[in-house]
């Protein structure tokens, strides 16, 4: 509770988790909008709804440590301090994009702040995780962490599984956290495992786990920063699971034909967007000051996509296409 208080008198500290909460929901819809126009090549897939799982997750690490994020990670690279108009450059397939242009939507990734990528083969990037927490271990950083992200959808692959194992009996310093958006594409979780307490999954192992409600920025920050505390101080790996919900679809071809519009309406009046504003207002700021931060965060998106739209296409020949790829 002593730790809460401090966090609600720090003013910077609550502005800036808005921001970034406003900077990945209006990323998000800014790259909606996009591929409607046709200029989003490849598919994407959107976050909305979960922001409070990216914000406060990243938040609650250190810049030296990595993260592996989902397929609908862009505002978890956003957090860690990839610039938005770097990134939405990437996502148009420019030149001055993160990848010059190569990864897109689905494939970005931002080394310059330890953000190893973006990856649509769901569950695949817990095991480069322990690959990246074993280095850390072979040269002796103690001090660094390795998160890696995905949904509740890659639980029942067979490579989570082996990178729980492998992180466990390795002692590695992982921190596995799974956004819970309680749909695996369009298959409800309740569907696809006989227990819906998914923080289970770790006890086989004897991984520790936490559990939080994910559109809570706060809730989550404390609890990320307390499983990071874990990793560092025992040397070994920890679980989270975050609950959510993504109010946007599985992908931009989702017709959201498998929920009701009632479900989602009702998820969107508690997205975590709109619960952080009640407790800014709690805890001393103004709505003129909560909108100056809308105003600022849309400023930065539609300026980030009117510098996108200014920059050259790749300029590879198929000669120069894998140099980005390999070292």
């Amino acid at each position: 509770m002593n730790e809460m208080n401090e966090l609600l008198r720090d003013k910077v500290f609550l502005e800036d988790v808005m921001r970034n909460m406003m900077l990945a929901r209006k990323f998000e819809e800014q790259v909606f909008d996009l591929f409607g126009q046709g200029k989003v090549h490849g598919t994407t897939h959107l976050g909305i709804g979960e922001e409070g799982t990216g914000v406060g997750t990243i938040f609650a690490l250190e810049p030296q440590d990595y993260a592996l994020v989902t397929h609908r990670g862009h505002g978890q690279v956003l957090a860690k301090g990839s610039p938005p108009r770097d990134m939405m450059a990437e996502i148009i397939g420019r030149e001055t994009g993160v990848n010059k242009g190569r990864g897109g939507s689905m494939h970005l990734s931002d080394i310059r702040y330890n953000t190893l990528g973006m990856d649509g083969v769901l569950g695949q990037s817990c095991p480069i995780a322990c690959g990246i927490g074993l280095s850390f271990k072979m040269r002796g950083e103690k001090d660094r962490v390795v998160v890696v992200f995905f949904g509740d959808g890659s639980m029942n692959q067979g490579a989570v599984h082996e990178a729980f194992n492998l992180a466990a009996t390795w002692e590695l310093p992982v921190l596995f956290v799974c956004t819970n958006n309680m749909y695996g594409m369009s298959t409800p979780l309740s569907k696809v495992v006989n227990d819906m307490d998914l923080t289970k999954r770790g006890y086989p192992y004897g991984i520790k786990s936490y559990e939080v409600d994910g559109n809570d920025v706060l809730a989550t920050y404390q609890v990320v920063r307390e499983a990071r505390e874990y990793i560092i101080r025992e040397q070994k790996p920890a679980f989270v699971v975050e609950h959510t919900y993504r109010t946007s679809g599985h992908s931009k071809s989702d017709g959201n034909q498998y929920r009701t519009k009632e479900e989602i309406a009702e998820w969107k009046a508690k997205n975590p967007v709109i619960r952080f504003t009640a407790v800014l207002l709690e805890n001393g700021f103004t709505q003129a000051e909560i909108d100056a931060m809308d105003a600022e965060t849309t400023k930065i998106i539609d300026e980030a996509v009117v510098y996108a739209e200014s920059c050259p296409n790749p300029t590879a020949t198929p000669a120069e296409l894998e140099m980005e790829a390999y070292a």
